[in-house]
This record gives C-alpha cells, structure tokens and sequence, in this order.
C-alpha cells in the first residue's frame, strides 16, 4: 500500500502531539481524539527513560506538561507513569498518564491508513552520544516490530542523530528535516542529499519564531527531490491558504480538527 499519497492537491493534515490544541498534548486521549478526525498522520515525540522504556514527551524535562520536575531520562518508568500529564491542561483531565510508545503502536496498528512522524528527543550531545543511539535504536526496532516501517518518518532537529540513522540503516527509514538547514546545527552531509521531506519555515526561522515558507523556498526543497511540509504556525484561513499558496503537501498543525474543514473546503483534502 502506498501511504505517502500527499501533494499540493492532497495535502495531509498531522495532529500536532495529538489534537493538542484540545487536549494534553502527546497522552493518549489526544491522540484518540485526533484519530477520530481522521487525520493523515500522527506527530510525536520519544524519550528514553533512566531505565530504557520509551516514553512519549516533548520536552527533556517533565515540568511544562505534568505535575512533576526534573529531566525524563533521569527518571524510571515508575516515576513517569505517577505523574498527571492532563492536570495542566484542565482539571477535566486530571489523571492522563505519560504514554509509553507501545501504547501508542497498539493504538494505530487498527488504524491501516494513519502514518506516523516520529521526533526523536534524545539527542547525541556531548557525553550522552550512546544514550541517544541507544533511544534511536530501540525505537526503530519497535517501529518495525509493529509493521510501521514503511508508514513513518522519522524526525530529528539534530544533524548528528539524523546522519547516525543514515549510516547505520541506509535509507530504510523516511528522514523528516528541517528548512533553514542552520535549524539542525552542525552537520557532515548535506542534509538535503539524504531526506524525505522538510518543514519549511522562513528563511530566518528560528526555534520560537517560524514561519511559513515561500514558494520559493518551498521550490528549491523541491528541487532536491524533497516534498516539503508546513509546520504549526498553520491554525486558520490566512495561513492555511499561505501553506497552499507555498504548495506545501502536508500540514502538522495543532487544531486539525479545523484545518482539515478549511482543507476540504477548498477541496485539498480527500
């Protein structure tokens, strides 16, 4: 089956860490309800814990989303399933747990359409290079166990991880990117030599401030056999209409629920 069926006239629509706009972001009720939209896709992020389980969340540290502190991979399994990852959101979700990632696969292995993007959180800086392989290895491998293999990509900010997956599995696996390449810090390859896909900001797009990239800039990633993405600065008529003026051929957003509407309506959603 071919699941990468996007393009400027069928343009995917991914839930943002789930339908994180509604709900806790990256729990299992966001991502439940995200499916219920039939959204394309499904964005998340994996983090290894002190014990080796993987568990989906952001952020390195567990303080912005759930009743606790502290870095993810200083905790256990334990430790991360006793927090409340819901309570932030609203008291009407006091109780939402951190997922582990087989949570998450055995959700959407009924789901035979959905395709992933999974964000690797644990990165290979200075000192925690072979905590980093390891996270990236075992999530790979858990991806594959399911079947997923061929219905995810795999997305890094980090040059460092995304060449190690590169040398060690080929092009096995999709490569999610970045657009300005300067996003991902310092680099061997030409990132853009080895990809799938780019979220393309502006060309002076920074972490905290991004915006939608050109024509042009979306143009010249496809030149390099690239289909590029739009990223979360999408939410409503104005930029929707930015992202399909750019020809981006998939949209990760936040409200999917009222980006896919403006998508049909404009008849770019099938």
């Amino acid at each position: 089956m071919n699941y990468w069926n996007q393009s400027p006239d069928n343009v995917y629509v991914a839930a943002h860490r789930g339908w994180s706009e509604k709900y806790p972001e990256n729990t299992m009720e966001g991502f439940r309800a995200a499916l219920t939209l039939d959204v394309d896709q499904l964005e998340f992020d994996v983090h290894m814990t002190a014990d080796k389980h993987l568990v989906i969340m952001h952020d390195h540290t567990v303080d912005r989303t759930t009743d606790g502190t502290g870095l993810v991979r200083e905790k256990t399994l334990e430790q991360v399933r006793a927090l409340d990852a819901g309570i932030k959101k609203g008291s009407e979700f006091a109780g939402c747990k951190v997922p582990l990632l087989e949570e998450l696969m055995e959700l959407v292995k009924d789901h035979p359409t959905i395709t992933l993007d999974l964000e690797l959180k644990d990165y290979p800086t200075e000192g925690m290079e072979s905590f980093a392989y390891e996270s990236c290895d075992k999530a790979l491998a858990m991806i594959d166990a399911y079947g997923f293999t061929d219905r995810i990509v795999v997305n890094s900010w980090s040059a460092k991880l995304n060449e190690y997956i590169l040398a060690k599995y080929g092009k096995k696996y999709r490569q999610h990117l970045y657009y300005p390449v300067s996003l991902m810090g310092e680099y061997s390859l030409q990132p853009y030599s080895y990809g799938y896909c780019v979220c393309v900001f502006s060309g002076q797009g920074v972490k905290g401030n991004r915006g939608i990239g050109t024509k042009e800039e979306c143009d010249m990633i496809r030149s390099h056999g690239l289909r590029p993405w739009a990223g979360t600065a999408v939410k409503d008529e104005e930029t929707t209409q930015k992202a399909l003026d750019a020809c981006c051929e998939l949209i990760t957003c936040n409200n999917p629920d009222e980006v896919l509407e403006i998508l049909r309506a404009k008849g770019k959603h099938k």
